[in-house]
C-alpha cells in the first residue's frame, strides 16, 4: 500500500513514495486519506446501500473502467428541421447513411445492389416492407430464415461498442431473451448450430417473425445513434412539426437548443397573443394548415369568419401564401381564404405588438410601431420626414385616432385563439418536452451547442443585454433567458415575474440583442406593404459579421468554459448557401454551421435539404443530403436520401468513453467507489452481510 506521504507537484499530480521509496506519479483524484474519508461519511453510507460489500464495490469499478475503453457512441446533429417530418424521420431511420454502409460493409460481397436496398429499406420501413414481401414472396419462410439472420448480423455491428448491459436495456420486451442469445452466439460454431437454426425456426413457426423483424428493425435504428442533438427550429413552414415532436418525445435519447421559432410556439403555448400572431400570420404564409389543426386542433373558424367579412372586396395580393415551393393543392377558393386570413391575422399582430413596445420601453423597439405612420390618403408610410409608397392601402380595421386599438370582432378573435393554443393537451406535452429536454444552450463533449448566436460587440467582446432590469452577457446571458422561460411555465412564479416572461418570448422572437435573432430589426410590415425594398433589410449582429475569425470563436468558448483540444461552436439558424460556394465550416474548424435547409422552402436558396453532422469516434463528418421524395415513394422502389459525406476533422486516435462528458462522470464515480472500498478496508464502515 501507498504511505500518507507524498510531495505536490502541480494542481492535479502529486508524486508518491511507496514503501520501497519508488516515486509513482498519482492524480491528484487518486490519493485517498483518511481525512477525506470522515469529510465525505454521510455520501459514503448511502452509497454503502448501493455497494453493501468489498465485493460489490470491487465490480462497480471493474465495470465502469472497463466501460472507459469502449468506443464513444455516435452523436448526430441536425438544425432547422422545420416541420419536414419525413425527411427528419428517415434521416433518423438510416442514421445518416450508417446504416447503409454497415450493411454494405457486412454482405458487400454477398449480395446485390438491389437486395442491399430492400434490407435496407426493410430496416427503416419494416411494417410497411414486409407487407409489399408477404404480397410477392413465394417462400416467404425461407426469406424470414435468410433475413432474421442478416439482421442480427447487421444489430451485431451497430452494437459492437456498447457494453451489453447498455443495449440489454434497448431490447424490446418480448423478444429480449431470444435476442440477447442470437446477438452473442455464433452460427457458424459447430456445438451451437442447431441451437441458434432451432431459434430462428421456432420463431418462424409460432407465427412471430413479423414481430421479431419489426422490433429488431427499431433496434437497430435505435443503436445506430447514440445521441441525437437538435440545434432548434423544430416548427413552421413544413406540414409535420407534431409529428417531429411526437418522434422525439418518445426518442431514446435527445437535446435541443431552442431555435426562434421554437420560442414562438412556447410563446403561443404560454399565451402570448403576438407569439400566437406570429404563429398564425407564418402558418397561412406558406399554406401550412396540419400543424394547427391537425396537429393541434386550433380552432381557426372565428378568423376565417372574420377575414371573409372584412376583406371581402379585398384581393389580399401581398398576402397570397408561398405555395409554389410547398406542394400543398389548395384550390383556388381556398388560396382566397387563406389570403384574406393571412392578411387579418398580420393586421391583429401589428396592433398588438405595438401594445407590447409600449409596456416595455426598455427593449427600445419604438421604431417597429408603424400603424399611425400610414397617411392613406397619400397610399404611404412616413418615416423621419419621407414618405415610402405602400403597395396595398386598405386598412379597414384601422381607426387612424386609435390605430393600434382591437376591433370588438378582432378582440373577440384573439381571445378564442388565445384560449386554443393554451388549452390544447398535445401542444402542452410537446412544450414540456421542449422543457425538459432543451435549453438555450449545451456544452456537450467539448463542444458549444446554440441555435443562432451570442450577441457581440463591434470589438468582439460579450454584449451586456437587459433583461427585467439586469444586464447579462454571454453564458450569463444564455442561461439567464433559459431560466426566465421556464418561468412562463412554472406555478409557482410571482405575478409580476410571470407576465414579464411570457412577454419576454416575443422579444426573443424579433428583439434587437436577442440571440435568437441578433439583427437591426424584423421587417415584416416593410416587406408586406412597401415597395422600396432598400426598407426590408435586416442588418445582422455583430457575431455574424465575426464568426468567421477562429480567436472570436476561441474567445466565445473560453468564455463558456468549453474545454479540450478539439472543442468547437455548432449552430443553425442561417442557411449555408451550398449551390454558391459557402462552406459550413468556418473559423478554421472551430464553427460549424449546420442549417443546410431541410425545409423545401430553402431548397431553391440551399440548392441541398439539410445537413447532418456526425460525430463517431474517430472524428467529425458533415453529411450533406439531397432533396427527400417519400417515404411512400422509399418503400416502394427502395430509394433513400441520397447524401454525401465531407470529413470535417479526424481524430489522431480512437475517441473512447473516456474521453467523453460521460467518462468524466464514470471517473468520478470510481473515484466515489475507491472512497468505499478504502472505507471498507480501514474499518470505518463496516460491510453489510446476508
Amino acid at each position: 500500500m501507498l504511505s500518507q506521504k507524498f510531495v505536490f507537484i502541480t494542481q492535479s499530480t502529486y508524486i508518491c513514495k511507496n514503501k520501497s521509496h519508488q516515486s509513482i506519479i498519482m492524480k491528484k483524484e487518486e490519493i485517498i486519506t483518511p481525512d477525506m474519508i470522515e469529510k465525505n461519511m454521510s455520501y459514503l453510507q448511502l452509497l454503502a446501500h448501493i455497494f453493501p460489500t468489498v465485493a460489490a464495490a470491487s465490480t462497480e469499478i471493474i465495470n465502469l473502467e472497463a466501460i472507459l475503453n469502449l468506443p464513444k457512441g455516435t452523436e448526430h446533429y441536425l438544425a432547422d428541421i422545420h416541420g419536414e417530418y419525413e425527411a427528419f424521420q428517415h434521416v433518423l431511420k438510416n442514421a445518416s447513411g450508417n446504416i447503409k454502409r454497415k450493411v454494405k460493409e457486412i454482405f458487400g460481397n454477398n449480395l446485390r445492389e438491389a437486395e442491399i436496398r430492400d434490407l435496407c429499406t426493410l430496416i427503416y420501413y419494416p411494417e410497411q416492407k414486409l407487407e409489399l414481401v408477404k404480397a410477392a414472396e413465394p417462400d416467404l419462410d425461407n426469406w424470414y430464415t435468410v433475413t432474421i439472420h442478416q439482421l442480427v448480423r447487421v444489430c451485431r455491428s451497430v452494437s459492437s461498442k456498447y457494453t451489453r448491459s447498455k443495449v440489454r436495456k434497448a431490447l424490446p420486451k418480448d423478444f429480449a431473451y431470444i435476442i440477447e442469445e442470437l446477438l452473442h452466439e455464433n452460427a457458424d460454431d459447430h456445438n451451437k448450430q442447431a441451437y441458434v437454426n432451432v431459434i430462428t425456426e421456432t420463431i418462424i413457426s409460432t407465427e412471430r417473425a413479423d414481430d421479431f423483424i419489426i422490433d429488431m428493425c427499431k433496434l437497430i435504428q435505435q443503436l445506430a445513434i447514440d445521441q441525437l442533438h437538435v440545434l432548434g427550429d423544430v416548427y413552421d413552414r413544413g406540414p409535420g412539426a407534431h409529428i417531429i415532436m411526437e418522434t422525439l418525445r418518445h426518442y431514446h435519447s435527445f437535446d435541443i437548443q431552442w431555435g426562434n421559432h421554437d420560442i414562438l410556439w412556447m410563446g403561443a403555448a404560454a399565451g402570448n397573443e403576438c407569439c400566437i400572431c406570429n404563429v398564425l400570420r407564418i402558418s397561412l404564409r406558406y399554406g401550412n394548415m396540419e400543424t394547427l389543426q391537425d396537429g393541434y386542433g386550433i380552432n381557426l373558424l372565428p378568423l376565417a369568419t372574420l377575414a371573409m367579412d372584412v376583406y371581402a372586396d379585398d384581393p389580399c395580393t401581398e398576402f397570397i401564401p408561398k405555395l409554389e415551393k410547398m406542394n400543398t393543392g389548395f384550390s383556388p377558393k381556398e388560396i382566397v381564404q387563406l389570403s384574406k386570413m393571412h392578411k387579418a391575422i398580420s393586421i391583429i399582430q401589428f396592433k398588438l405588438e405595438g401594445d407590447m413596445i409600449d409596456r416595455h420601453p426598455e427593449w427600445n423597439m419604438s421604431n417597429r410601431k408603424l400603424l399611425h405612420l400610414i397617411d392613406k390618403e397619400k397610399g404611404v408610410l412616413l418615416i423621419n420626414g419621407k414618405e415610402y409608397e405602400m403597395k396595398d392601402n386598405n386598412f379597414p380595421t384601422i381607426d387612424p385616432e386609435h390605430p393600434y386599438k382591437l376591433t370588438p370582432e378582432e378582440a373577440e378573435v384573439i381571445n378564442n385563439l388565445r384560449h386554443s393554443f393554451v388549452m390544447r393537451d398535445r401542444l402542452k406535452k410537446h412544450i414540456r418536452c421542449l422543457l425538459s429536454h432543451g435549453c438555450i444552450y449545451n456544452i456537450y463533449n467539448s463542444n458549444l451547442l446554440f441555435h443562432a448566436s451570442v450577441p457581440l460587440n463591434s470589438d468582439g467582446t460579450l454584449k451586456e443585454v437587459l433583461i427585467d432590469k439586469k444586464k447579462y452577457a454571454g453564458k450569463e446571458l444564455l442561461t439567464q433567458i433559459g431560466l426566465t422561460i421556464r418561468k412562463a411555465f412554472n406555478s409557482d412564479t410571482e405575478e409580476s415575474e410571470l407576465q414579464f416572461a411570457v412577454d419576454y418570448f416575443w422579444y426573443l422572437w424579433c428583439g434587437t440583442d436577442s440571440p435568437l435573432f441578433d439583427k437591426s430589426k424584423m421587417a415584416t410590415f416593410e416587406r408586406y406593404f412597401l415597395k422600396d425594398k432598400a426598407t426590408w433589410k435586416e442588418e445582422n449582429g455583430y457575431y455574424y459579421k465575426l464568426r468567421d475569425d477562429e480567436k472570436i470563436c476561441d474567445y466565445i468558448l473560453d468564455s463558456f468554459g468549453v474545454e479540450g483540444k478539439a472543442r468547437h461552436i455548432i449552430n443553425g439558424h442561417v442557411p449555408v448557401h451550398a449551390s454558391s460556394g459557402e462552406q459550413p465550416v468556418k473559423a478554421n474548424g472551430k464553427l460549424l454551421v449546420i442549417d443546410g435547409g431541410f425545409s423545401r422552402a430553402y431548397h431553391n436558396t440551399t440548392g441541398i435539404a439539410g445537413y447532418t453532422l456526425v460525430f463517431h469516434s474517430r472524428g467529425f463528418e458533415l453529411v450533406q443530403h439531397e432533396p427527400f421524395s417519400s417515404a411512400e415513394e422509399s418503400i416502394r422502389t427502395g430509394s433513400d436520401i441520397k447524401s454525401s459525406t465531407q470529413i470535417v476533422e479526424l481524430s489522431r486516435h480512437r475517441m473512447l468513453v473516456n474521453d467523453t462528458d460521460k467518462g468524466k462522470e464514470l471517473r468520478h464515480q470510481i473515484q466515489e467507489i475507491r472512497q468505499l472500498l478504502y472505507a471498507y478496508r480501514h474499518g470505518f464502515i463496516k460491510e453489510k452481510t446476508k
